[in-house]
């Protein structure tokens, strides 16, 4: 200690400055190590446990915390040397401190919006309730939009702007905008109410009776929906629309519907019962028909060239290809049991019955006959 005092008077006093904004640079330097170090150490303990929100905290933490360090620091070196040579260019040192701790807690709310969103959308994430993708997407760009508006009013309140005069300024200029782009905000606030009530997600498959729309959903915007029709056609849709429209998901269908009549000749009415009756046990054991749905079989109809019953079943799946398999197999089932019972399945026909007269067989010997003259 005293060889330190001994060596200090050896020093020009006018330069102790220079060893202050030495020390000072020093020890950001040491602080933005042991900063980083304790983070990473913290860091290992967090990850041997099974809450992932306290990974995702120490992960946004990490780079902005050593860039105030480093910004608190050099602005404090800065400060030494304004003092000491008054330049005019060190004197922003205090506005760009503030500035740059903004800057940075920003940066730290960002990553960790975006960190929190990356955890809740992945699939083996296993903390708490699981949340739509899109959903959590949507929130995601809320709270970062919050964040910037925040960040950014702040910034100017720190540069002396009056925030009053520009909220004022925003107000007026809202309303012009507003009514400038009313369908861009109407497709805004359309997507939001996709996001929010999910009538549908990527990869559902949409139609609306409404518009001739119907396809499989591909990518959800702010401003418009992406829809790939059945022929590879890109279709884009307003997301105003569909506040204004009703949209059916078959994707989110539980069964599919098989719903077919079949007519049998009038001959075959008497083995009506038991063909009936065995169709319907047919169904009952079919591995591919959900029985515990509404299942019916009947008699219905005296049509005008058959006696026609009906069959109302659902299947298990709901897969469009195998849906069509499975009723394939079941109408060739219902072919097969028609004909063990001596049926046969009807078709369109016509019956001319004429009277058996001397008056109708002279008509159709003149009729032979006139025929017979038109073709010579």
């Amino acid at each position: 200690m005293d060889q330190i005092t001994q060596f200090l008077p050896a020093i020009n006093p006018a330069w102790y400055w220079v060893l202050s904004v030495f020390v000072v640079v020093f020890i950001t330097v040491l602080a933005n190590f042991f900063a980083r170090r304790f983070l990473h150490i913290i860091a290992q303990k967090l990850n041997k446990n099974d809450n992932q929100w306290d990974d995702v905290f120490i992960e946004a933490a990490q780079r902005p915390l050593s860039w105030i360090i480093w910004i608190i620091g050099i602005t404090f070196a800065a400060d030494i040397i304004y003092t000491e040579t008054s330049a005019p260019l060190f004197l922003a040192a205090q506005p760009l401190r503030e500035v740059g701790i903004l800057v940075c807690l920003t940066w730290f709310l960002l990553r960790l919006i975006k960190g929190a969103e990356a955890m809740l959308i992945d699939p083996d994430h296993e903390d708490g309730d699981t949340i739509d993708r899109h959903t959590a997407e949507a929130i995601g760009k809320l709270l970062r939009m919050a964040v910037f508006i925040t960040a950014a009013l702040v910034l100017l309140q720190t540069l002396g702007f009056s925030i009053s005069g520009v909220l004022a300024f925003g107000g007026v200029g809202g309303i012009a905008i507003g009514f400038a782009a009313k369908d861009l905000l109407a497709n805004f606030f359309g997507g939001l109410i996709v996001y929010l009530d999910r009538p549908f997600v990527v990869g559902d498959w949409i139609r609306s009776p409404d518009k001739q729309l119907e396809g499989t959903v591909e990518k959800i915007g702010w401003r418009m929906t992406q829809i790939r029709t059945f022929d590879k056609r890109p279709l884009y849709v307003p997301n105003s629309v569909f506040t204004s429209i009703i949209v059916e998901n078959p994707s989110r269908m539980t069964n599919r519907r098989i719903y077919e009549t079949i007519g049998v000749r009038y001959k075959d009415v008497g083995q009506m019962n038991q063909i009936v009756e065995a169709v319907r046990g047919m169904l009952m054991q079919h591995e591919e028909i959900d029985s515990k749905q509404t299942l019916i079989v009947n008699f219905n109809e005296f049509a005008d060239s058959s006696v026609d019953f009906f069959v109302y079943t659902f299947t298990k799946t709901t897969n469009w290809v195998k849906f069509h398999e499975i009723k394939q197999d079941v109408l060739l089932k219902i072919a097969h049991i028609i004909e063990q019972h001596h049926a046969e399945i009807a078709f369109p026909t016509t019956t001319i019955v004429l009277p058996d007269s001397p008056d109708t067989a002279e008509v159709l010997k003149r009729s032979g006959h006139v025929a017979t003259e038109a073709l010579s």
